[in-house]
């Protein structure tokens, strides 16, 4: 046949293939949800997430080895306390699980990268992130609270602070207190497009964060919604967000793609829980390829868009770009 244009020469070998791919996977852009709880000597699996662990302080050698061997150096931290209180007061302790994770890891693991979550739910008696005002979350005053966890954890060490928590007006509000504090060159990644989801179900479970009444519709996203995820990410970036996230990833690759086309900063999505646990359920069961569907689901995140890619996946990934499996 009198073909012109014949696509297909481009795919006749795995080094053609890998020459001429327009998404590429690097270990630079993967962070690693790390999982701190007080207490010592604990290395605690999680039993909906399958090969993910909490840790104590003093084991947090055991994961941040295993990530060094693979090349990731970066991690967001999430601080599981040992007492919870109405106004999480353990979440801007200077002795907290996270500021202890901190200086444990800029200790004796200075090359890693610390991203720290700033939330509440983690910490408060009620497991909702912000302040109660009845059983409702009190916008403006949750932001003095979020003040003060993000400057302790930069006073501590972290390099970047990460607020999921989704009050409105938190991004500019911890941009003035970092600054104020003099920690001008710490960056904040704004989970910006963070939809209320029932992806997040192991996580909960994880971080022991579950809300003890109602739900978090009220502050997090409705997932029918797209202009609006536009219009939080705008207005983090107006605020002074360095890097915006979009959360959960996989059944929102449209707002990751919408979201990069539409801003200049760098774009995160976090791969979460219930994406892990999916994988992790069906490939256990037979269903589907484990390794080829950690593959093909990383890539359609950096595919639509994402710079950064958190995700539990972070030391298998590694291992698949070693064996050209990805990359």
């Amino acid at each position: 046949m009198d073909l012109l244009f014949r696509p297909r020469r481009l795919r006749t070998s795995e080094s053609l293939r890998k020459m001429v791919r327009e998404t590429r996977v690097s270990r630079q852009s993967l962070v690693y949800p790390l999982f701190a709880v007080d207490g010592e000597g604990i290395v605690e699996e999680i039993p909906s997430m399958e090969g993910q662990y909490r840790y104590s302080v003093d084991r947090l050698s055991v994961i941040l080895d295993q990530l060094m061997s693979a090349g990731i150096n970066k991690v967001i931290v999430f601080g599981i306390p040992a007492l919870k209180d109405s106004c999480g007061s353990q979440a801007f302790d200077d002795n907290g699980i996270v500021q202890r994770t901190i200086r444990y890891i800029r200790e004796f693991y200075p090359s890693v990268y610390i991203i720290t979550d700033v939330c509440m739910c983690e910490y408060t008696s009620h497991g909702h992130c912000g302040i109660l005002d009845g059983k409702y979350v009190d916008n403006d005053q949750t932001l003095e609270y979020l003040n003060r966890i993000a400057v302790s954890h930069a006073k501590a060490g972290a390099h970047m602070v990460a607020p999921s928590d989704m009050m409105d007006g938190r991004v500019s509000s911890i941009r003035r207190a970092l600054d104020e504090a003099g920690f001008v060159n710490v960056p904040i990644m704004a989970y910006s497009a963070k939809y209320a989801s029932a992806f997040y179900g192991p996580f909960r479970e994880a971080a022991g964060s579950a809300p003890a009444f109602g739900d978090r519709r009220s502050y997090q996203m409705d997932y029918h919604n797209r202009k609006e995820a536009l219009k939080e990410v705008e207005l983090d970036v107006a605020e002074g967000a360095d890097i915006v996230m979009v959360k959960p990833a996989l059944s929102y690759l449209d707002i990751i793609r919408e979201v990069a086309d539409r801003t200049d900063v760098p774009v995160a999505a976090y791969s979460v829980s219930g994406e892990y646990s999916m994988i992790k359920a069906a490939a256990k069961a037979g269903y589907m390829d484990e390794e080829k569907t950690v593959c093909e689901s990383a890539v359609s995140i950096f595919r639509a868009g994402a710079d950064i890619l958190i995700t539990y996946f972070a030391i298998d990934l590694a291992r698949y770009m070693d064996e050209g499996k990805i990359g």
